[in-house]
């Protein structure tokens, strides 16, 4: 998505001109954008053949001969949703929009086809005991439960390769022979598995500091691995990155809607009166991503929930922000989620 501004053109843009760039930036589009940035159309060399079939002219504007209804996609799309819409509609790029329909850059189906490997560590705890799901739990860790024909932990780790990560660490406590025996060190995966054992639970964020010396100069992905979602952890990363923040939250947007009147009150006077307000509430999914400073000023052996770490580098100035995602997510805490799971993962992957 680099070179997508050089083919940008204006609407004041002649046929002849829109060849020239598309010709001169090989991507086989154009792109007329107003002087707001937003897309007002895109044109390719059939576009332009046919206006010439139909008496068109090299210095008529690019506008006469424009597909002013392109097919787009927005910066939160999945790299195989993007691949699933150019193949629906045999497509070879895809203009990019941000929520504001600004322009914001070119997917070609070469690129999203090209599965870039990424370094960052992925951190995956598997340590609890899942206690709300006995006597599931009796002999087997939550996150190796079987949904459909793997475990979830199994379809947490497919999703990640998907998007190119390879180094992967888990923490476990409690059962970690099963996790072990299944995984190994996940040759079979052509990636790299490292154990982390706590020897006692260490809270949510604890763990962090029994993690090796030497890892990447990255931001480490942590998550718990109880967890069923399609979250494009590659966008997550890149949304932490450009904003340049110590530590990202991923977070889910949750409504509540309350089926009566509302009345505030104070000193037993009324000072608002709202009618079945509908509530909108930020939940934590239990997914980050966290700088290396952030990791690294855990220290061994340390008990700390990721909440009360978040808030220790927020009180040291340091920018914590959240990522919203609106892709499938369900955290199997109970035995009624597990049920939703084995009927959710029919359609899911």
């Amino acid at each position: 998505m680099n070179n997508w501004k050089n083919v940008i053109l204006t609407p004041k843009a002649t046929i002849r001109d829109a060849m020239r760039i598309i010709d001169e930036a090989a991507l086989r589009i154009g792109l007329v954008s107003n002087d707001q940035g937003k897309l007002i159309g895109t044109v390719t060399d059939g576009d332009i053949r046919r206006g010439l079939l139909a008496s068109c002219h090299m210095t008529d504007p690019i506008t006469t001969v424009m597909n002013k209804n392109p097919i787009t996609v927005r910066s939160i799309h999945t790299r195989q949703q993007r691949i699933d819409i150019m193949d629906k509609h045999d497509l070879l790029s895809l203009p990019v929009l941000d929520d504001n329909d600004n322009l914001i850059g070119l997917e070609t189906l070469h690129q999203v086809l090209q599965l870039k490997k990424l370094d960052n560590p992925v951190f995956i705890m598997a340590g609890g005991f899942g206690t709300r799901l006995r006597p599931l739990t009796d002999h087997c860790p939550k996150p190796m439960l079987h949904v459909g024909e793997k475990p979830m932990l199994e379809h947490l780790i497919d999703q990640f390769i998907k998007l190119g990560f390879h180094d992967f660490y888990i923490s476990t406590h409690y059962m970690p022979e099963v996790i072990h025996n299944h995984f190994d060190d996940g040759s079979k995966w052509n990636v790299s598995i490292t154990y982390i054992h706590e020897e006692s639970p260490l809270g949510t964020g604890g763990a962090l500091g029994l993690l090796p010396k030497g890892l990447p100069n990255l931001p480490l992905i942590m998550m718990n691995g109880d967890v069923l979602t399609k979250i494009d952890f590659k966008h997550l990363l890149d949304h932490h990155e450009s904003h340049e923040f110590d530590a990202t939250m991923c977070v889910r947007q949750l409504e509540h809607k309350i089926s009566f009147g509302v009345v505030e009150s104070e000193n037993d006077l009324i000072t608002a009166m709202v009618e079945k307000p509908t509530y909108r509430y930020h939940i934590n999914t239990g997914i980050y991503v966290l700088s290396p400073e952030c990791v690294a000023s855990v220290g061994a052996n340390q008990k700390i929930d990721l909440p009360t770490l978040l808030a220790k580098r927020m009180q040291q100035n340091e920018k914590v922000g959240i990522y919203t995602s609106y892709d499938y997510w369900l955290d199997i805490g109970q035995i009624a989620d597990y049920q939703k799971a084995q009927q959710d993962i029919k359609g899911l992957f």
